[in-house]
């Protein structure tokens, strides 16, 4: 579905965001794009959505090139950014505004996020608060019901409660033939939602493994004493981190340790995993 060859971009020249990336997205997957702040998270979204264009490399999103925003491209995927511009116009009239674009737009599920979010569709989006624009906004995204969907920090402004409902939300109304993108920092956000987990680090692509394998090669839980850890760290119940799970034995997965141990011994996770 998405196939980046050694794409590179740069704001500035000689200060390059990303660098060689190289990216295989497989359909009906829930994603987790994680990365610190400033690693290029958007700037990748953008390039995927024909926003940006790339310096060099191939970028092919369901058989196009993102960067000829052509039609058929175009009604196909949902971009939903972090800092979202919302019209001086009620929810209803935003939804109606915006649905003839997308042929694949669900009533069921508009309804489904009306009635969770308990959204007002009279009130002007302009007064609303910051979360509940946001959840306008994630209303709009799910209930186009594209075959790809690209969320940057969709939950930033969203309090706890809402934070719940988009997960389950998202897991209730995603089919099998979707693929989401989700670009996020605050990685227990994504814990119970995603399938496999895209770290970016250092201008490139430095994990992309599903769930199911990070789980069965890695184990997550308390370090014994002098026990040899890929990562480790000190937690309220002693030291908690990384190791090579000997057993195969499906582990829970713990994205934040995750993250460190990628980001800081990426060297051998790579061995690991390849």
């Amino acid at each position: 579905m998405i196939k980046l060859t050694d794409v590179s971009f740069e704001y500035r020249k000689h200060k390059p965001v990303l660098s060689n990336v190289n990216l295989d997205i497989e359909p009906g997957v829930i994603y987790g794009l994680l990365g610190k702040n400033g690693e290029g998270k958007t700037t990748l979204l953008n390039i995927l959505s024909g926003l940006l264009f790339p310096d060099s490399g191939s970028c092919i999103v369901m058989d196009e090139e993102p960067k000829k925003r052509k039609v058929e491209f175009l009604k196909n995927f949902f971009f939903l950014p972090e800092e979202i511009i919302l019209p001086d116009v009620t929810a209803k009239q935003y939804i109606r505004m915006f649905a003839p674009f997308y042929p694949t737009f669900s009533e069921d599920i508009f309804k489904a996020c009306v009635e969770s979010f308990e959204i007002d569709l009279t009130s002007s989006l302009r007064k609303m608060s910051l979360g509940q624009k946001k959840k306008a906004a994630i209303m709009l995204a799910l209930s186009a019901n594209t075959p790809l969907l690209f969320m940057d920090e969709p939950t930033n402004g969203l309090d706890i409660p809402s934070k719940s409902i988009f997960r389950k939300l998202l897991a209730s109304t995603m089919n099998e033939k979707q693929t989401v993108i989700i670009s996020t920092h605050q990685v227990r956000d994504l814990e119970s939602l995603i399938d496999s987990v895209i770290i970016l680090d250092h201008k490139e692509i430095i994990f992309n493994q599903s769930l199911n394998d990070i789980s069965r090669k890695l184990d997550f839980r308390k370090i014994e004493p002098n026990e040899k850890a890929l990562y480790s760290e000190t937690s309220p119940i002693g030291t908690v981190g990384v190791v090579v799970n000997e057993k195969q034995e499906n582990s829970i997965v713990s994205l934040e340790l995750l993250f460190n141990a990628a980001t800081l011994s990426s060297n051998e996770i790579k061995k690991i995993f390849n």
